[in-house]
């Protein structure tokens, strides 16, 4: 009886996936946030704007697609309390209501033009979302396959993992100086910073801290191959154990992380493909990045048969040790020609979301570990009292 009762639970993890999607949404939408600006215009003038004289396919189909994975995520977060017809309904009327609230705020910013025709393409994405999922969101989330199976594979209350662990293969999309080295924003931070800038606060530090010299120090020690090999490593090896703590032991482990793998690869070639000038979908795989790829595959499946705790602080480790090295290395100067024949204008708001995630992915994985540890110490704690 119990175990039925927690079948016919909401999804925590489809409502937590709704609500990041929605954040994503807003922030494509409002991207760069700056040069706010009055015109004089009412925030909703733009319903009643003739339709533009110029269609792209390429606009209307970009909208349209947007929009179906929250038709579709909101169909499966408000289950099973809204079903069938409601539920598409209120999926229709939800993205309706946020297309339309982010096309009137998209009236005081600058490089943004609100459109009733990009109103009409997100609408109609949402209800096509909800439409194609809501025959299966009973088989899915209550009877289905994919439920037996998530129930038999995985972990259960491990919806925070899931989110983070789906969203590190779009985290490698934007162009890194070394394969899967994600977080170099407080190095791109410290470079914003002039000259004057760094002196003032390197004064605030101790002299041993001052990092001048470090990154041709770090340089020497491997060539630029070596290091890409480590970076890989490190990364990838962090992002298959955290993928395996929500895994049971007797699923299927070894063949998941290498689907894991497998995507990652696919969701990387396709945006590269899409993105670069020159049309390559491989420039990314250097001799490096190949090594590291099969290191750092190697050192997760050798890990899998550790204890759960053991393996967390193993990813850990790896997180911290690869943000060191991603932050102090020098960039090897190719990199501008890649991110040169990075198509930045084409989808100016995607590659700033792309590359916002590829700045936060491992902080937020290390502030996930470090939640993990406070409640396994607070668990500890109460059962001493």
């Amino acid at each position: 009886m119990s175990e039925k009762l927690w079948l016919h639970r909401p999804s925590a993890l489809a409502r937590q996936a709704l609500v990041l999607y929605s954040a994503l949404i807003v922030y494509g939408s409002w991207y760069p946030f700056s040069g706010w600006r009055s015109l004089g215009l009412a925030p909703f003038a733009y319903l009643f704007d003739p339709m533009p004289q110029y269609l792209t396919a390429f606009d209307v189909v970009t909208n349209v697609l947007g929009y179906m994975p929250f038709g579709a995520l909101m169909v499966l977060a408000v289950y099973p309390r809204w079903r069938g017809t409601p539920a598409v309904a209120l999926a229709f009327v939800l993205g309706a209501l946020l297309s339309g609230t982010m096309e009137a705020v998209q009236t005081y910013l600058p490089t943004r033009v609100a459109s009733n025709l990009d109103l009409a393409a997100n609408t109609l994405g949402a209800l096509l979302g909800a439409a194609i999922m809501s025959p299966a969101t009973g088989a899915l989330l209550d009877r289905g396959l994919l439920r037996r199976l998530r129930l038999v594979w995985f972990e259960r209350d491990r919806a925070a993992l899931a989110c983070l662990i789906g969203a590190w293969p779009f985290a490698t999309m934007y162009p890194a100086p070394r394969l899967f080295g994600l977080g170099n924003w407080p190095r791109e931070l410290w470079l914003h910073f002039d000259s004057t800038t760094q002196e003032a606060l390197l004064a605030w530090t101790p002299q041993g801290w001052h990092v001048g010299t470090w990154p041709a120090l770090a340089a020497a020690w491997l060539p630029d191959d070596r290091w890409e090999a480590v970076i890989t490593t490190l990364n990838l090896f962090a992002a298959l154990v955290l993928a395996s703590l929500s895994v049971r032991r007797h699923a299927p482990r070894v063949r998941l992380l290498l689907l894991f793998i497998v995507a990652t690869l696919c969701v990387k070639a396709g945006a590269t493909f899409l993105q670069s000038q020159s049309g390559l979908a491989f420039d990314w795989a250097t001799p490096g990045a190949l090594a590291g790829l099969i290191a750092g595959t190697a050192a997760a499946l050798l890990a899998l048969p550790l204890r759960r705790r053991l393996r967390a602080a193993l990813a850990g480790g790896a997180l911290v040790v690869a943000l060191v090295f991603v932050n102090l290395l020098p960039v090897n100067p190719y990199f501008d020609v890649v991110l040169a024949d990075w198509r930045q204008g084409r989808y100016l708001h995607f590659n700033g979301l792309a590359h916002w995630l590829a700045w936060i992915w491992p902080y937020a994985a290390l502030v996930w570990l470090a939640y993990v540890v406070e409640q396994a110490w607070l668990k500890r704690r109460a059962k001493r009292a």
